[in-house]
């Protein structure tokens, strides 16, 4: 009589193993989407700054932010961020000749919609804030 080895994973072998991808994905998914979320943040305020730059450097050759050199309405460079591609931050800008109000607003319908940070905005002053019920100025601005 042969005793034939059978080979293979049994179904609790499986099931051990499912498990614990299981669990991994659940701590390791929103951890990435946080760590995406936030790099779309940095960019964004990048973009605002670049943008403050921009009107702090027309301010001193014009002494207005809200008129470029000929006399014109001045509009900022850059209205979405990323600058290329989907956008996923609206960037707006409120000007008059002595003050500013940059604001970046997610996207309706895109990966930043409800975002816990909502609108970042960051004025001639420097001071930078958000439009968060959940979390302060400097959590999201540092982050």
């Amino acid at each position: 009589m042969v005793i034939s080895k059978q080979k293979g994973v049994t179904l609790i072998e499986l099931m051990v193993a499912v498990g614990i991808v299981g669990i991994l994905s659940a701590i390791a998914i929103p951890s990435y989407f946080e760590y995406v979320a936030r790099g779309n943040r940095t960019d964004a305020k990048a973009i605002l700054l670049e943008n403050a730059q921009f009107l702090e450097r027309n301010f001193t050759e014009v002494n207005t932010y809200s008129n470029d050199s000929s006399g014109h309405e001045l509009t900022i460079p850059f209205t979405t961020s990323p600058k290329t591609g989907t956008a996923l931050y609206n960037i707006s800008a409120t000007l008059s000749a002595t003050t500013y109000l940059l604001t970046a607003t997610p996207v309706s319908g895109s990966r930043m919609d409800g975002d816990k940070c909502g609108n970042l905005s960051l004025n001639q002053l420097g001071q930078k804030s958000v439009a968060s019920a959940s979390l302060d100025a400097d959590t999201c601005w540092k982050k």
